[in-house]
Formats: C-alpha cells, sequence, structure tokens
C-alpha cells in the first residue's frame, strides 16, 4: 500500500506550498459555482476558514473539532481533539464520532486534491475497532490508487482510501501513538462539468417530450359512421304484456 503522491509547488521560503488542486473539464460555470469554487480552495489553504465553513455547512464537524493537517508534500492526517462533545460516558472517544469523523477526514483529503470542480459523495464506509480510544484520534490516510491519474483520465470513478486510526498520549514530551482502530472507505468522484451535461441532456429529452405531447391531435368526438342508429320498433315477446306506454301508442295508432 503506497501513499499517494500530491502535486505541490514551493514557495519563496522553500517549504512545500498547499497540494494544487486538480484542474476540471471546462464548463460553463454560473456565480454560485465559482463561489462554490473560492470557498473550497479557501478552506483547503487555511484552518480558520474551514472552521468557518464547517459553522456553515458541516455543524457536527465544527463542533467535533476536527483538524486537517498536511505534512509535506505526500502526507495528510486528521486530528480529532478529546473533548466532551466527542466523548461517552465512561470517558472514552465514542464509536460514533470516530466512525463519523472518518468519513470527513477522508473526504478532506480528496476534496483537497480534486477542488471545487468535483462533486465528492462517500458510497461506503467500515470501520473496525480495535482498542478504546482515551485521547485524541489521528487518522492517517493512506491511497489505494494514484488519485491525479485518475482525474487526468477524466469522467466520474470510485476512489478507496483506507486510514489507520491511532491514540496520541503524550509521554515526556514525546508523542507516542496506539493504534485503536481501522477505516476502509469508497468514495465516488464525479467532474461537475458532467453533472451539467446530464441535466442539460434531461431538459432537452423534456422539450422533446412536451412538443412530441402538444402535436397530437384533438379528440374531435365520434365519427357519423359511429353514431347510434335509430331505434328499432319494439316487438312484444309472446305472453308477456305490453308495458303502458307501448299499449298508449297502438291505442293511438
Amino acid at each position: 500500500m503506497t501513499t499517494t503522491p500530491i502535486t505541490s509547488v514551493s514557495e519563496p521560503g522553500g517549504e512545500p506550498a498547499r497540494p494544487r488542486a486538480g484542474a476540471g473539464p471546462k464548463y460553463r460555470r454560473t456565480l454560485f459555482d465559482r463561489m462554490e469554487v473560492f470557498v473550497a480552495r479557501l478552506t483547503t489553504r487555511s484552518t480558520f476558514w474551514h472552521r468557518v465553513a464547517s459553522l456553515v455547512w458541516l455543524p457536527y464537524a465544527f463542533k467535533s473539532g476536527i483538524k486537517i493537517k498536511r505534512l509535506g508534500s505526500n502526507a495528510f492526517s486528521a486530528v480529532l481533539p478529546f473533548r466532551r462533545f466527542n466523548r461517552n460516558w465512561y470517558n472514552a472517544m465514542a464509536g460514533a464520532s470516530l466512525l463519523a469523523n472518518a468519513e470527513i477526514a477522508g473526504g478532506m483529503y480528496i476534496y483537497g486534491i480534486t477542488g471545487g470542480d468535483y462533486t465528492v459523495v462517500c458510497k461506503e464506509l467500515r470501520y473496525r475497532f480495535l482498542r478504546p480510544c482515551f485521547g485524541p484520534a489521528v487518522y492517517r490516510v493512506n491511497a489505494e490508487a494514484d488519485l491525479g491519474a485518475m482525474l487526468k483520465a477524466g469522467g466520474e470513478f470510485n476512489y478507496d482510501i483506507t486510514m489507520d486510526v491511532v491514540q496520541q498520549i503524550p509521554t515526556r514530551g514525546l508523542g507516542r501513538e496506539v493504534r485503536v482502530g481501522r477505516c476502509w472507505a469508497t468514495f465516488h468522484v464525479t467532474p461537475k462539468a458532467m453533472h451539467q451535461a446530464r441535466k442539460a441532456r434531461r431538459g432537452r429529452a423534456a422539450a422533446g417530450g412536451g412538443q412530441a405531447s402538444g402535436g397530437a391531435p384533438h379528440d374531435a368526438g365520434p365519427t357519423p359512421d359511429a353514431q347510434a342508429a335509430p331505434a328499432e320498433p319494439h316487438t312484444p315477446r309472446p305472453g308477456v304484456a305490453p308495458s303502458s306506454d307501448h299499449a298508449q301508442a297502438r291505442l293511438t295508432a
């Protein structure tokens, strides 16, 4: 298993800068799309703006306090603090918090590379609990394939990642990690240009169906041939007395 290399650029100081988001296929962007791309780049660049965006779109992530860290050009981790919101009644990290924040950590890892030109949706998430966690949890993301190559290939695809969840325990100033769980996740990545193309096709199909239904001839009622024929004279059956109407008609005749 290898960690996916992330394309990065160097800053004037010589330190690696944040990963460069993947350039998605060209499509007509609306004002909302431009704002979404801007916010996506801002949240992957600054922890402060990531917290602000989480308050609006991910309130659970805001309350849990998960922090995204990029260690160098090809290392990624997320830290879940050991706060009261994330603990259960016996003062250990709650399993629901570990599981839910695993999806957030994996999604932010992929979203930080793809940028705002793609939608990232978690399709499958599996977590194995190894031991209780009595401290801050650190998510170490390991990729199954080269995400950059899959983005260059184009189209939508599934991306698998594996995360090792470790407990960070400070011991005499040194951080010692104990693995408390492992997570497997599958994310579905789709270019927004593909969503827009599908929406346009559905719109054209709906417009074509409306024109076809509007061109149908109007029902003008039954044709003269289908009109009812004149009623035949009533012939009483033998042994049955005629009704009063027929009897009156016979007397009149």
